[in-house]
């Protein structure tokens, strides 16, 4: 049986184990839930590498291979069909999200071994996995619809994972309340979308969007208030300014949650959704433009408040906020393809930050303030060497696959055909404190002496089905960005090669014609093109490989050679540092602003107005005339035979009178 005829196969396995593990599972040894949980995400990763197969076979010119299984909703002009597609970019997304997915669960065998409601969070995971390849496979927007507001849903559940925990309640509640902000957006432009195409699918709306011009920009025509409106979904979902405040909060849930979720997949929904809608935002400029400078200010903003933090996971959660800003700089700026290669490597690296930051976690008993930890490297060797890994990757440093896909974003936000300086310079500054905040938590981690009590805190290396997901991730995290290496020479870069026929598609110029376009300008107007040579020596020793190495000695000169000078440092800027780590009160700001009036509103009008006055007041007042309509009722029936005769003849006087009133009208 192909898998590409029923694609749908990839989606009904992880739905399958959810409902075994959540249905069944309470009663089940940890072995059984294992084998449902892992074995179905592990069945759809087959799945999906068999699809892969069978799409690789297809004739050349069939660029995407599309599948409707049944009418879903039909109501008028309305029509909204349960369909499946697969072309290149799904490719890389379905790989990301059921390799990555497999690893986390295998990980989450030894995290959540001692845990209750062990059979629950597969159950919540494998759901999960579910509705992000839902959000993936779709072929119109309403069916992403469902797998966006389902993968909301699981973090909901996820983050509230330990409901007796209270911060772990309010992060989940704060977590699915501003993002519904955000998706209120997404849902009229969703309406928009069909009053302006009389269309949901992606195909018939893109073929038509081929035929209209490109919008000024200047002026907002329909295309760019259709793009904003997505994207408003899209910063709620992935945690941009304004509303990115749900996920450091969202650290709360087991770092397995966090190392899925809230950096390999769930958060990157937004930037595949605007890569899937490239071709509406390619012809909106101003919209292209918000995307760009909502994502650079974002990476700049959240990497400065991850200089100061000291919760391990907190400065991981603001660095995933400062590299999902990244991605939205690289499809601002036209890099769509550059874009999503940076969202690949970051699940790699960042997943297993936040996987070795669980290692640590479980190493140090539970204990999160990376000010009580130091001196880790050699009695937790597999998690030090991984962890660092990741660290040289998210930091650029060449030869690591984020100095590829984060190289390829700020090459194309200073040089590119959307280049923008001011967007540049952002991006460049967020590397260098990116490098400097994340070497400070490798130093403050693993170097130094112990800042513990080590005879209370028996620090151990975590078991292998732990430590085995951190070997992998760290392999890919060497070699997961050697597929652009070639383009350092003046090649082919064999990412974007991949995913040319997805971005050149309905006359949108990929970034592979806008690099030879640009080249054969430069041509004409008597430019040299460089050597290869001296393009890789540009690429090695330019401004973002110069600032990682910068911010790599300047926290080696504060925690490893004078430890001191960081409190010193504090002290003497200490409001800026008070600033930075009270996340410029933005959640105190929101609080005065929002929460605390709509929390006035709902408890002093809608509930005791509303609800309990107008609305109660209404039903018990219709009960309380209908019991006293009844208790008079009722004195009618005394049992005394007289009383009951009374009550005869005047009804029979009554009925006489009405009916000599009545014959007088008829005469």
């Amino acid at each position: 049986m192909p898998i590409l005829d029923h694609l749908w196969i990839i989606l009904a396995l992880p739905l399958a184990g959810a409902a075994i593990n959540g249905l069944l599972g309470k009663n089940w040894p940890k072995v059984a839930i294992n084998s449902v949980g892992i074995g179905s995400v592990s069945l759809s990763f087959l799945s999906v590498l068999e699809a892969i197969r069978e799409f690789s076979l297809l004739p050349a010119d069939q660029l995407a291979f599309f599948k409707n299984y049944f009418n879903w909703i039909v109501a008028g002009s309305f029509k909204v069909d349960f369909a499946l597609q697969m072309d290149h970019l799904t490719i890389v997304m379905l790989l990301v999200v059921t390799f990555v997915s497999l690893l986390v669960h295998i990980y989450s065998t030894g995290y959540m071994a001692h845990e209750e409601g062990y059979y629950r969070f597969f159950a919540y995971m494998n759901l999960f996995v579910f509705f992000m390849l839902t959000l993936v496979l779709a072929a119109n927007i309403v069916l992403m619809f469902v797998g966006w507001e389902g993968v909301g849903l699981c973090s909901y559940l996820l983050i509230g994972f330990w409901f007796l925990k209270q911060s772990a309640i309010n992060a989940g509640k704060k977590a699915f309340i501003t993002t519904r902000i955000g998706d209120f957006g997404f849902t009229i432009g969703i309406l928009l979308l069909f009053w302006t195409f009389s269309s949901v699918d992606f195909g018939t709306i893109f073929a038509k969007a081929a035929n209209m011009p490109s919008e000024s920009a200047t002026q907002a025509g329909v295309l760019t208030w259709i793009c904003l409106l997505l994207f408003a979904g899209a910063i709620g979902k992935s945690a941009q300014l304004p509303l990115y405040v749900w996920l450091p909060d969202a650290m709360e849930g087991p770092t397995p949650v966090s190392a899925l979720i809230h950096a390999a997949t769930m958060v990157t929904a937004g930037v595949y959704m605007v890569a899937r809608m490239h071709p509406l935002f390619s012809r909106a400029p101003i919209a292209m433009f918000v995307v760009a400078l909502v994502g650079a200010v974002t990476a700049f903003y959240a990497a400065t408040i991850a200089l100061v933090q000291t919760d391990i996971k907190k400065v991981l959660a603001y660095s995933t906020v400062s590299q999902l800003g990244y991605m939205f700089l690289g499809c601002g700026v036209g890099a769509y393809a550059a874009g999503i290669f940076h969202l690949m490597t970051h699940a790699f690296f960042k997943g297993l930050l936040f996987l070795a930051a669980g290692s640590v976690i479980h190493a140090m008993g539970g204990e999160q303030d990376m000010r009580l930890m130091g001196g880790l490297r050699k009695q937790i060797p597999a998690t030090y060497w991984t962890m660092f890994i990741a660290t040289l990757a998210i930091a650029g440093i060449p030869g690591f696959a984020g100095f590829f896909s984060k190289d390829e974003i700020l090459d194309a936000a200073g040089s590119g055909p959307h280049a923008n300086i001011t967007l540049w310079l952002l991006g460049l500054a967020a590397a260098g404190l990116t490098s400097f905040y994340m070497f400070r938590l490798i130093f403050l981690t693993f170097f130094g002496k112990p800042r513990f009590d080590e005879h209370e805190v028996h620090v151990h290396e975590s078991p292998r089905n732990m430590t085995v997901p951190l070997m992998i991730l760290a392999f890919l995290s060497i070699v997961g960005g050697w597929f652009a290496a070639p383009h350092l020479l003046g090649k082919t870069d064999y990412f974007e090669a991949f995913l040319h026929p997805v971005f050149s598609a309905y006359g949108v110029q990929s970034g592979i014609e806008q690099g030879a376009s640009l080249a054969g300008a430069a041509g004409e107007a008597g430019g040299i093109s460089p050597s290869p040579a001296m393009e890789l020596l540009h690429a090695l020793t330019g401004p973002p490989v110069i600032l990682a190495i910068v911010g790599l000695l300047i926290a080696w000169w504060f925690y490893i050679r004078r430890p001191e000078a960081p409190k010193k440092l504090a002290e003497r800027v200490h409001g800026l540092y008070t600033l930075l780590l009270n996340k410029y009160y933005v959640d105190e700001i929101y609080a005065i602003l929002f929460v605390r009036p709509f929390l006035w509103i709902s408890t002093n009008v809608l509930w005791h107005v509303v609800d309990e006055r107008v609305i109660d007041g209404t039903v018990n007042g219709v009960a309380e005339v209908a019991r006293d309509a009844g208790g008079q009722a009722r004195e009618l029936q005394s049992g005394n035979a007289r009383s009951y005769a009374t009550w005869v003849v005047i009804g029979a006087l009554g009925f006489t009178v009405l009916m000599l009133g009545f014959w007088g009208m008829v005469r």
